[in-house]
Parts: C-alpha cells; sequence; structure tokens
C-alpha cells in the first residue's frame, strides 16, 4: 500500500492572483447590471413576471440574503415602466341596497376626478338648493298652488253654505268639523224656538238637513284627494326648481363619464335620491362638533352617501404598481371595514371600507415574505382565496366566525388581476407543495437561487464589479486589488469549496461595509486587504465566545485531548459547532471498547438518546463493516461499544464514523493510535472514505490546540481525500503546514487512516482472503477468530457467552440468534 503523503502548502488553499486584475481599485470599474451565477433563477422569474395566465404566480426560493428580493425588484422596476397604468378603484352607497356598497372601476386618475366632482357637487347642492327654496320665484309658484287649492275648497264649502241659507239653514264650523243649524233671519234658531215650531216645519227641516249632509260630505271627501294633488303639484315643482338648480351639475357629470355605464347608473340614482331627499339639504345643518358627523357616518342628515370613496389611486403612479407587503395580515391584505363609536353604538358606511395590499397591487405586482404570510392567521387561506377566485372580497372575520353581532357592510367584490411574487427558503416550498394540493395550481412558476457559482477569472472580475457597486451604492471607499482578492477567497470559505463563490450577497455587503470601516480607521483612501482580514477577524472575535470557552476547558485539562503520546481504542474526532452565522470546529475524544460478545455495536450517544440518526446510521454501518471484512464464515463474536467521552449534548452526522471505525480496530488489534492526529471523514461499507463538510472548520478547531499547546513535528489532521478541493485554510494553518509543524493527509479507504494513525501496515488480503502476517488486519482478524473460538468453546460447555446479560437493547436482541449458530 502506498504510503499517504501530506498535502503541500499550495493545496491547502486557493489563493486569488491579483495579476488577474488590470485595475488599481474598484473605482475603475463600471457597475454590474446583471446577476451573477443566477442565470437559471432569472429565467424563471422572467418567465413568471411576463406570464399573463391564471396560476402562474412566483415562489423565489433560496437562502436568505442571496439577493433574490434585489434581482426580482430589478426585473419588475425593468418591465413596470412601460406598462400602463391600472384602473381605479373607487366604492359609493347602494341606494337601493345600503348594506352593499357599489364598486365603480375607472381608468387610472379618473377615480380621482370623480371624488372631487362629486364633493363639488355635494357643496353645491347644500348651498344651492336652500337658495332655490327661499328663492322669490318659488314662493311665488308655491303661494298660487297653495291659492289655487285654497280657493278650489272654499269654494265647495262656501256652495254648501249657500244651499243651506235658501232653505233656512246656515253651515256653521266647529272645532270638530263642520254641523248645519236652522237659522231665522241669519240666527240660529235656539232648540226653545225649533221645539215651538210646528211639526211640517220641523219635518222639512230635518229632511233638507239631510240632503245638505250629503252635498258637504260629497266635499269633504273631496278634501284629501285636493290636498294629494297639491302634494303632487308641489313635489313637481321642487323637481323642477331642484332640476333648475343642479340638474346641469348631474347632465356634465353624465357626459363627463359617458363611456362609463356604472357611473350614469350611479348619477340616475343620485338624481332621484336628491329629489326625495330635499329635506336634508333643506335643514340646518349638523352641529360640526359631533365626530360622527365630520366622518359622514351620522344617522340623521348624511350627505357623505353622495361622495365616493376612493379606494385605489393610480393617479400618480407611472406603470403598474409593485407593492411589498411587510407585514401581511389578513386585514392588510384583503382590506377591511372601519368602524366609529356613536353614543355606546358602532356604526359604519362605505367610507371606511379601507384597501388591502391586493387592491393596491391589482393590475401589478405584489411582494410577500412566505414566512411572515403563513404565521399570520387566515392570510394564506385569504390570499389563496382571492388568487382562486380572481376576486378581492372584504369579509369580516368577527362575523365570519359569528364572533360579535355589529351589523356590517358586503361590499361589492373587486375582480383581481395580480401577478404574486412569494419569497421565502426551500424548505417551505416543498412542504407547502407537498401538504397544500392549492400550491401547486397557484404558484407554478419557481425560481431557485444558486447558492453558489464556480470559481473562474471571469467570475472574480464580475464580484469585483459588484464590490465596486456596493461600494458606490453605500458611497464607501474603492477597494483595492488585493483587498477585492481577500474578499473573493473569503466569499469560497463561505461556499466551503476552493471551485466555488458564494451568492450570499448580505454577507458580502457586510463585509465590505466592514472592512471600509476598518480602512476609516487607519486613515487609507482606499480598502486593502489588511482591512478585510481585519473585518474578517473582527467578526469572528464578536462571535467566538463559546468557542474560546471550549478551547480553554481543553487547554486546562478539564476536557480531556491529547494531542501527543498513543493509546488503544482512542482517538481525537473532530465536531463543528453551529452558533447562529457562526461555525467552529473542536476536538472530541472518541472511545471503544471491545470484548466477547454476540456480534453487537453498542452507541452509547444512541442508547441514552444523545445520537441522532445520522449518527446512529453510520454506527451501523460500521458494524455491518466488521462483519464483511472479518467475519464472513463465522459469527461476529465480539460485543464493542463506541462513547464520544465528555460530550453532554446530541451528536448528529456521520462524519466521525471513520475515527470511530479506527478507535474500534485500534481496540481489536491491541495498536495504540497516534494522539497527535485527529480523524474526520465518514466511510461505507466496504471501508472507501467519504467526504464532510465544514472541513476547514474541522481542521482549524484541532490546529487551535495544537497551536496553543505547541505545535511539534507531528501534529496533523487526517481528512477524506474527496475534501480536499473544499479547502480554504486559514493563512496560519498554511504556514505551519509550509514550516513542517502541521500537516494534512488525504485518504481514501479506512486502511490508508489506520496505517497514519497506528504507523502499522494495515494489508491487504491474498486471492484466498487471508491477510499478511503482522499487518493490522491480520491483528484484528486474529482477535476475532479467537473470540469465536473462546465463544465455540462456552457453547460447548454450555454456557451462554453468545449475548451480553447486561444487553437489553434491540439491535442485541436481534443478533443474540446469530451468535448460537454452528461454525
Amino acid at each position: 500500500m502506498d504510503q499517504v503523503k501530506p498535502l503541500m502548502p499550495g493545496q491547502l488553499s486557493r489563493h486569488c492572483d491579483v495579476g488577474e486584475f488590470s485595475f488599481e481599485t474598484t473605482a475603475e470599474l463600471e457597475d454590474i447590471s446583471e446577476i451573477i451565477g443566477q442565470v437559471r433563477a432569472v429565467d424563471a422569474a422572467q418567465f413568471g413576471i411576463g406570464m399573463r395566465r391564471d396560476g402562474y404566480n412566483l415562489y423565489v426560493m433560496g437562502p436568505s440574503g442571496s439577493g433574490k428580493h434585489t434581482m426580482v425588484r430589478q426585473l419588475l422596476d425593468q418591465r413596470v415602466a412601460g406598462e400602463e397604468s391600472p384602473f381605479d378603484w373607487c366604492y359609493a352607497h347602494n341606494f337601493s341596497q345600503p348594506h352593499k356598497p357599489r364598486v365603480i372601476r375607472l381608468s387610472a386618475g379618473r377615480g380621482a376626478k370623480l371624488c372631487r366632482d362629486m364633493q363639488q357637487l355635494v357643496d353645491e347642492l347644500s348651498a344651492t338648493i336652500p337658495t332655490v327654496f327661499e328663492g322669490e320665484e318659488y314662493r311665488h309658484r308655491l303661494a298660487e298652488i297653495n291659492n289655487e287649492f285654497g280657493e278650489r275648497q272654499a269654494k265647495a264649502f262656501n256652495e254648501v253654505g249657500d244651499a243651506a241659507n235658501k232653505h233656512g239653514i246656515v253651515l256653521l264650523g266647529t272645532p270638530n268639523g263642520f254641523s248645519f243649524a236652522p237659522a231665522k233671519d241669519g240666527e240660529v234658531v235656539s232648540p226653545e224656538e225649533f221645539a215651538k215650531l210646528s211639526p211640517e216645519e220641523q219635518q222639512k227641516i230635518e229632511s233638507d238637513t239631510v240632503m245638505l249632509q250629503e252635498m258637504l260630505e260629497k266635499v269633504v271627501h273631496q278634501v284629501p284627494r285636493w290636498r294629494r294633488e297639491r302634494m303632487q303639484r308641489v313635489r313637481r315643482l321642487n323637481e323642477e326648481a331642484v332640476l333648475f338648480a343642479v340638474g346641469h351639475l348631474i347632465e356634465s357629470l353624465r357626459q363627463e363619464y359617458a363611456d362609463s355605464q356604472v357611473v350614469k347608473t350611479y348619477l340616475d340614482e343620485v338624481q332621484q335620491n336628491i329629489i326625495e331627499s330635499l329635506d336634508d339639504f333643506r335643514q340646518p345643518k349638523e352641529d360640526q362638533s359631533n365626530p360622527a358627523a365630520l366622518l359622514g357616518v351620522s344617522e340623521t342628515t348624511d350627505l357623505s352617501r353622495f361622495r365616493i370613496n376612493l379606494l385605489v389611486d393610480h393617479g400618480q403612479c407611472q406603470g403598474t404598481p409593485i407593492i411589498d407587503e411587510d407585514h401581511p395580515t389578513y386585514q392588510n391584505l384583503i382590506g377591511r371595514v372601519e368602524y366609529l363609536s356613536q353614543l355606546g353604538t358602532l356604526v359604519t358606511n362605505f367610507t371606511q371600507i379601507k384597501p388591502g395590499a391586493l387592491h393596491l397591487a391589482n393590475g401589478g405586482y405584489l411582494l410577500l415574505d412566505a414566512l411572515k404570510l403563513l404565521t399570520q392567521p387566515f392570510s394564506w387561506e385569504a390570499l389563496k382565496r382571492a388568487l382562486s377566485k380572481r376576486e378581492i372580497r372584504i369579509e369580516s372575520l368577527g362575523q365570519m366566525y359569528s364572533l360579535v353581532s355589529t351589523v356590517s357592510l358586503e361590499p361589492e367584490p373587486i375582480p383581481l388581476d395580480v401577478k404574486v411574487v412569494v419569497f421565502g427558503d426551500r424548505l417551505l416550498y416543498y412542504l407547502l407543495a407537498n401538504h397544500d394540493p392549492e400550491f401547486s395550481e397557484l404558484f407554478k412558476v419557481c425560481a431557485d437561487f444558486e447558492d453558489e457559482v464556480p470559481r473562474s477569472a471571469d467570475n472574480h472580475l464580475l464580484y469585483a464589479r459588484l464590490i465596486a457597486t456596493l461600494a458606490r451604492r453605500d458611497q464607501l471607499r474603492p477597494f483595492d486589488r488585493q483587498a477585492v482578492a481577500r474578499t473573493i477567497e473569503h466569499c469560497a470559505r463561505r461556499a466551503e469549496d476552493a471551485e466555488k463563490l458564494s451568492t450570499h450577497m448580505e454577507s458580502l455587503a457586510d463585509l465590505v461595509r466592514e472592512a471600509d470601516f476598518w480602512a476609516g480607521a487607519s486613515a487609507r483612501a482606499a480598502v486593502s486587504g489588511e482591512d478585510v482580514e481585519r473585518a474578517i477577524q473582527a467578526q469572528i472575535h464578536r462571535a467566538d465566545r463559546l468557542r474560546e470557552r471550549g478551547h480553554e476547558a481543553i487547554l486546562r485539562g478539564t476536557l480531556q485531548i491529547e494531542t501527543s503520546g498513543s493509546t488503544v481504542g482512542q482517538i481525537n474526532g473532530l465536531a463543528v459547532f453551529q452558533l447562529g452565522q457562526f461555525a467552529f470546529g473542536q476536538p472530541a475524544r472518541i472511545t471503544a471498547a471491545t470484548r466477547l460478545g454476540s456480534g453487537v455495536l453498542i452507541d452509547i450517544q444512541r442508547e441514552v438518546k444523545l445520537g441522532g440518526a445520522i449518527h446512529s446510521k453510520g454506527v451501523l454501518i460500521l458494524s455491518s463493516f466488521l462483519a464483511a471484512r472479518y467475519s464472513r464464515e463465522q459469527p461476529l463474536s465480539l460485543s464493542a461499544s463506541l462513547v464520544f467521552e465528555q460530550t453532554y449534548g446530541m451528536v448528529e452526522g456521520d462524519s466521525a464514523s471513520l475515527a470511530e471505525l479506527c478507535a474500534l480496530l485500534s481496540s481489536l488489534a491491541g495498536v495504540p493510535i497516534r494522539q497527535s492526529l485527529a480523524v474526520t471523514g465518514s466511510v461505507d461499507q466496504f471501508g472507501r472514505v467519504q467526504a464532510i463538510g465544514a472541513v476547514n472548520e474541522k481542521i482549524e478547531g484541532f490546529f487551535e490546540i495544537c497551536s496553543r499547546r505547541g505545535l511539534g513535528a507531528e501534529q496533523g489532521v487526517i481528512i477524506p481525500a474527496s475534501n480536499v478541493a473544499h479547502l480554504m485554510l486559514r493563512r496560519d494553518v498554511i504556514a505551519a503546514a509550509q514550516a513542517g509543524s502541521f500537516y494534512i493527509y488525504p485518504v481514501r479507504t479506512v486502511d490508508q487512516a489506520l496505517a497514519l494513525l497506528t504507523g502499522v501496515n494495515a494489508g491487504e488480503p491474498d486471492d484466498a482472503g487471508v491477510f499478511p502476517e503482522n499487518s493490522l488486519n491480520r491483528l484484528v482478524a486474529d482477535r476475532l477468530q479467537n473470540l469465536a473460538e473462546i465463544r465455540r468453546r462456552y457453547g460447548k460447555d454450555g454456557v451462554s457467552g453468545g449475548k451480553d446479560s447486561d444487553d437489553k437493547s434491540p439491535q442485541a436482541q436481534n443478533s443474540a440468534g446469530t451468535g448460537h449458530l454452528a461454525p
């Protein structure tokens, strides 16, 4: 087996060559207008924005801070500039059904004009109508009508009176009406005198009275009809007066809005209602100190019914609207009806209808954050309902769920034509796609942002232009070539790949701003590489308190980590801790113990529920590896346990499985492991070493401990060979490797790792499957053979040695049967 050589210093990081740049500072570079490395996402976003069909709303997914919101906003700004402004939307009083305000749609800018025109109409009505009714002409014509009907009534009663006089009877007016009485020489005959008359005279008077009574009844029955005729005449007079005063105003409005049938119908209803409610204009105005009167929700003389509630005004809008709703509550999305407390009662009318984000974005684009939308009660369902029905229906949640008994309005729904763009992470997208059947129907386009882009000279220059753009936008100092190169290297480090660059724009912008701050502190005209490095170290220093406490515990011996000597069954694994945006590595002591048993490999972390599923999977792979390599034709007669010593939290991931396997084989072979080396990597069932994450942080975590204790000539880290392309190590680590005091070993198999850790050749099996003498694999195979012989002897003696008496795990129980098979 070829000996694994440590990596050369040039392989530990890929530096950005400043010779690639022809500029001195970024002040010489043009601003960047393109989105770096997001061709797929940009194409999807442009398609989603341009596709004006039902359901083609856009979900933009990617990590927070990747610049997806900025990119979509740029695309929208480019598109909306040439688009026509959408309609204005208004609500008006519904005279036939006041609780259902009617909606009016007008071209951009005309909604505000209608609102002003109707307000002017109300003002002129309030001033003109009282003047008309107080005018001389109206009074004269009203007097003529009253005199005409008064004369008609008087004439009728006079005729009855004259007929009565001819018969010696007079018509008397009383508080209770009219009555007849006999008279003589113009004087009413008293009852005593009437009694002295002859019976014939009395009979004649009574018969004449009956006849006159019939005449009077006919006249009295005519009086209500005459009164109605009078009222109709007065009403026609009032209509003529009103139409003469304001008819030309309404007619001019009809002509102004002749293209809108809805407005013409509304104006007809307004005119009719004005005529029917003249008293509202003739009566004195309300006390303006009443807040209800000021807001137009009074239940008495309410002229606000003739006004217009301008819900959405696009008169000043250039192109289609782009609404970014940062707080998408139900009411902020759909709109609401507000109330005013009046004398202990909540009252409202159509003027209290307020728009939501969907109203404001109607005809344009609405931008929403997925997490904020989903965490607001009822908002997600309301949005889906509006998009499915293609209408905005303002509904009160209290009315919807019968939580309040206040009478509310039912505004006419507004047709909806909007493109919704939702920003969120990938997890939310896949959850919605899997669990909400309507999601895929309403959001058919997904723009998926790349987390990283390939590292090349062209992309280096694009990043330099991006830095120049950020600096100019925020009025920062220009970056020199060394500063740009160091920033690009840091982007590669964030991508955890020497061949990639992170597209996380927020962290890049933060670094640019902070480097400018340190350049200012050093009184530099341009940001240098030292300023960028200082900004990076300052970011780390602000977040590394817990890392320092962990390293302090190791250096003081509280956490036992050995960096020299050799120990059987003990190895330095490497763990990574993620605290917010800061990740750091730290060595962890892993130990393995083996003994006679039934092939059970106990993962102590899992047994105490401190191990995750992926970690448990890695341990199970170790068990399979042992059985496949060393016990193909006999039972695996050992019991082993693995544990992360002095860990008191959850352990997850399989990146320690190579270290665990090496510790286990060391315990079986009795060969000590060098404690000057730390190991990271996962393994498969064939012993091949696989890549892991956070390789840079893990290496630097062990380097920190070794460096503080004093570097020798033996310390180093074993990593998977497939992780070499991901190395972007700190400069102090590279310097130590160059000085020969710290090494990075890339391995492809567990045998290579064992040879480095133990100094003993692992050994390759011959055609018969036998390992060479004194090889580590031979030592392991011999130990397992010996354990199998011991177990076989126990079985012949009738002693159960195939199962640990204290092992109650399902894994142990499932393996116990195998231990009793005959060899």
